[in-house]
Parts: C-alpha cells; sequence; structure tokens
C-alpha cells in the first residue's frame, strides 16, 4: 500500500461565492521570475498550483527562490509540480539525470526503482518542489508509438505496475506527492495528444488485462493522484476523451474502483482538446466528469477564458466544487511545499548512474569495436526538442562522449532519406573501419536502403527503443540519451563493464 487511503469526500453541500475558479485550475508561468504582474493575477483568482517548465528554470538558487515566493503567495496548501520523470523528460539541467523508466524496467529490480525515485524526490525536496508527474504507467505495447518510449517502464502491464508503485513508494518517502498518468494508459497509441485527439481501439475485456490494470492496482493501492489522457476509448465512452468523460472517471476510477485520490488532468493546451473542444468549455466538462484540477496552462488569455467559464458553472450552482477542493487540500497538507536539505546529493548522483548502467541491453550479437581503431559514426547532426521532452541530442556531443575510444570519423545528416548506405559501408570497408550507426530521436527514423547487405557493425540506440526494428544489426540499447546514458555506454565499450539489462518489451522479434 502506498499508505493509508485518504478518508472519503465530505457529504456534498451548498456551494458558497468565497470558492473561485482558481482553487480548482493549475497554471504555468510566462516565465522564470514571478513578476508584480503575474502575482497579481494567481491571488486574484485564488490560484495556489502552478506546473513548471524548463523555461521556468535557470538555476537551482534561482528556481529555490522561485518555490519560496510561490509558497509565500500562494499560502500553506500550494502545489508545485513539475514532470520530473527521469530519462528524456526532465525539467532541470544543474542536477544528475533520473534514469528512464525504461532502464529501470530493463534493470528488473524494484528496489532499485524505488531508491532512484527517493533520490529524485530528495532533489527536487531541496528546491521546495512538492508533486511530481510520475510515474507513468502507460503500457508500451505499439512500436509506433511516438509519444511514450522511454518514459514507459515496459509492456508487460503486471511488471509496469510494480515498478510504477514501487517508484512511486521512493517518491512520497522523501516527501513528493506522486502522480500516476496518462490515465486510462496512452501505450497503444501511433499519434501524440499534444497534436492529434488519439483514439484505442480495444475491447473492455482487453483493456482490463493492459492498459487498466497498472491504473487500477495503483488505485487499490492509494496512489494520491492520477493525471488523464486526451485519448478517446470508444469500449469506455464512445464519444468523449478520458479527461471529459463521466463515464471514465466518476463512473470507472471514481465508483467502479472506489478511488479517492485527486485526477487532475493533463495540459488542456494540448491539441487534442484545445483543437476540438475549446478551452473553457473543456474545463467545465472535465471539472463535471470527475476532474478536481484542470490544468490551464498557456498564455494569459486562455488561463482567464478558462477561469471565466469555470467561475460561471461555480456561480451557477450547477458544479459542487467541494469534494475536489477537499482532496486537493488534502493532497497539500500530505505534501506541503516546503525545502529540505539535500545532504546526500552526492551519493544519489552515483545511485542514478548505477542505475543508468543497470538498464543497458543488448540485442543480437554486440560485438565491441576494436579499441584506438577506426570507427566510422553516423548519426543525425541535431535532435530537437519535441514537446514534453524539451530535449536532445548532437552530434558533437555524442561525439565528445565516445572520444578517446576510436579513431572516430564523423557523418552527420539531417534527412535520413539522404543516406547512401552502400557508399557508407564501403567507405569503412576501405578503411577498415567500424561502421556505427547512433539513433537519438524520440521519433523513429525511416532509414531507406539500409539493408543487411550495407548495414552497420552496430547500432547505438540512444532513445526510443523501437529503432532497434528500423536497423537490421546488433544492437546496444541505452535506454535514453543523458550524459549518465552515455557514460555506460562508453564504459561497456571500453571492455570495463558488461551490459545486463533486459529490454522489457514486446514486439522487438524482427530486430537482430
Amino acid at each position: 500500500m502506498l499508505g493509508k487511503r485518504a478518508n472519503r469526500s465530505p457529504p456534498r453541500r451548498a456551494m458558497t461565492l468565497t470558492v473561485k475558479a482558481g482553487q480548482l485550475l493549475m497554471v504555468d508561468l510566462p516565465g522564470p521570475e514571478l513578476d508584480p504582474d503575474t502575482a497579481r493575477h494567481l491571488s486574484e483568482h485564488g490560484i495556489r498550483a502552478v506546473c513548471l517548465f524548463k523555461r521556468h528554470i535557470v538555476s537551482e538558487a534561482q528556481l529555490t527562490r522561485l518555490c519560496s515566493e510561490l509558497r509565500e503567495l500562494l499560502g500553506p496548501e500550494t502545489l508545485i509540480a513539475v514532470d520530473q520523470e527521469g530519462g528524456g523528460v526532465v525539467r532541470t539541467d544543474f542536477w544528475p539525470f533520473p534514469p528512464s523508466a525504461l532502464a529501470l524496467g530493463a534493470a528488473q529490480d524494484l528496489a532499485l526503482t524505488k531508491e532512484v525515485a527517493a533520490a529524485n524526490a530528495r532533489f527536487l525536496r531541496s528546491v521546495g518542489l512538492n508533486w511530481n508527474f510520475a510515474p507513468v504507467l502507460d503500457v508500451n505495447v505499439n512500436p509506433l508509438n511516438p509519444v511514450i518510449g522511454d518514459r514507459a517502464f515496459g509492456s508487460d502491464p503486471l511488471k509496469v505496475a510494480e515498478h510504477g508503485l514501487a517508484s512511486a513508494e521512493g517518491l512520497m518517502e522523501e516527501g513528493v506527492a506522486a502522480c500516476a498518468k496518462h490515465f486510462p494508459g496512452h501505450g497503444d497509441t501511433a499519434t501524440d495528444s499534444h497534436l492529434t485527439l488519439p483514439t484505442v481501439n480495444r475491447t473492455r475485456a482487453d483493456l482490463d488485462r493492459t492498459e487498466l490494470l497498472p491504473f487500477r492496482l495503483a488505485a487499490a493501492a492509494g496512489m494520491p493522484a492520477m493525471m488523464t489522457a486526451h485519448i478517446v476509448f470508444p469500449a469506455l465512452d464512445a464519444e468523449r476523451p478520458a479527461t471529459l468523460s463521466p463515464s471514465i472517471l466518476n463512473g470507472l476510477l471514481r465508483r467502479e474502483w472506489g478511488y479517492e485520490g485527486v485526477i487532475v488532468t493533463d495540459s488542456m493546451g494540448m491539441q487534442a482538446i484545445d483543437g476540438n473542444y475549446g478551452r473553457g468549455p473543456a474545463a467545465v466538462q472535465a471539472l463535471q466528469a470527475g476532474a478536481d484540477m484542470v490544468m490551464a496552462l498557456g498564455r494569459r488569455e486562455v488561463q482567464l477564458e478558462t477561469l471565466a467559464a469555470v467561475q460561471s458553472e461555480l456561480d451557477s450552482g450547477r458544479y459542487d466544487p467541494q469534494p475536489a477542493l477537499g482532496r486537493l487540500s488534502r493532497l497539500a497538507t500530505r505534501f506541503p511545499a516546503e525545502r529540505r536539505d539535500h545532504p546526500s546529493a552526492s551519493a544519489d548522483a552515483q545511485l542514478f548512474q548505477h542505475a543508468w548502467a543497470r538498464g543497458l541491453s543488448t540485442l543480437g550479437a554486440v560485438r565491441r569495436p576494436v579499441l584506438g581503431g577506426p570507427a566510422l559514426l553516423v548519426v543525425r547532426r541535431e535532435e530537437v526538442a519535441r514537446n514534453v521532452s524539451e530535449a536532445g541530442l548532437s552530434a558533437r556531443f555524442l561525439q565528445r562522449a565516445l572520444a578517446g575510444l576510436y579513431d572516430l570519423a564523423l557523418h552527420e545528416y539531417d534527412d535520413p532519406a539522404g543516406l547512401d548506405w552502400p557508399a557508407l559501408r564501403g567507405r569503412a570497408d576501405t578503411q577498415g573501419a567500424a561502421l556505427l550507426l547512433a539513433t537519438t530521436g524520440r521519433l523513429r527514423a525511416d532509414f531507406p536502403g539500409l539493408k543487411t547487405e550495407a548495414a552497420p557493425d552496430l547500432h547505438l540506440c540512444l532513445w526510443n527503443p523501437y529503432a532497434v526494428l528500423d536497423v537490421p544489426a546488433p544492437a546496444l540499447v541505452t535506454c535514453g540519451f543523458r550524459p549518465e546514458a552515455l557514460t555506460a555506454l562508453r564504459v561497456f565499450l571500453a571492455g570495463e563493464a558488461e551490459a545486463g539489462g533486459r529490454l522489457p518489451l514486446t514486439g522487438l522479434e524482427r530486430a537482430t
């Protein structure tokens, strides 16, 4: 169990006019400083919850100051959230990077998963952050999924649940609220809800066995919060995405499963919602469907539009906010936004490095290139940040990470369709060089003309694990591109350690 389940919500009672719409909303800020105009906006509308992204974070000192100012302004029930999942979704760059969920799934050690989450929480609490939008409980069963990748613990629903609960325990033991996402599951989509409205056409029986299993177990264990997915599940609601569906939130999650924690929406600025339903109407629908908090991220105009729509619903008496306010109050009281010292930062950094190394995995008959020998590395020039990841990997950074291992030549590309694989293979063979291909993107790349006879000697799979399906070569899979992952890669290539991870994914049968 994740802790004592909260008492059931108090009986519904008449709404009072003292309730402000902002008490049910989470917003973001225009920049890294709490300027006077933003402070007035937050205070005027009673907003008590803020989500921070990379653009809000400059340094550890600045982040500590910002969290302190927010708590002083918003009061003792302030919620300051961040997506600090690990792997490709990390908002800070001045702390060591926690391993991805996939790396932990590959390490197959629940105690390690919990230890990593606890260390992650200690970093967050050291600046005053009290809510982490993790763990990801999506079951990654679709090789074409463009948004989950290294964010999932794997494709086995029970193992995803076990690692997710272990991660939540670690976060909460160190004073940070956990939030399971993306309910009912984003693992079987081939489209990104940041860009469009996905549909998952599985039967209820299939959903129960796969997507829903980790969330059902999390609800039973007392997960303090869950984030909704902007996805249509026709077997659960033929018309509305989960975020706006009474049958999914109030019906399945609340009544059928008896869930008593906080339900928070994913960002309503994602095109799945914003492009189909409109900010204000969608916020009202989400609250009426059973959400406790609407994530109203974006520029001031859309925040005001959302606030106005929700305030109108409150003033009309059509929505009773008291159950939601009670759940939010209990969450903030249990996990106050107060900073704690972090004396074990150095040990936690070593833990992260160890965990990344434990997740390093191989597919096929991987042979290390000869140290000091010639090697030709084919890699995208720059992998841009995309949506939730906010980061990418450049060819030059990877070149520096491998410096000194080989007499390394770099072949950079921008468009994989322009690569001449027979010519690259011939160039490597003429020079007696190992031909290496690094895939560095969250999205998979099509490599036309890459046949077995021209294949690289080794595929360095540095982000999306399903990229192994695109390259007919033995693969070394790091489960992420962060510096710690590249250190683990280097140590293996130098012959100083083995790769003991086992990729926790199905659908890799075509990989060499």
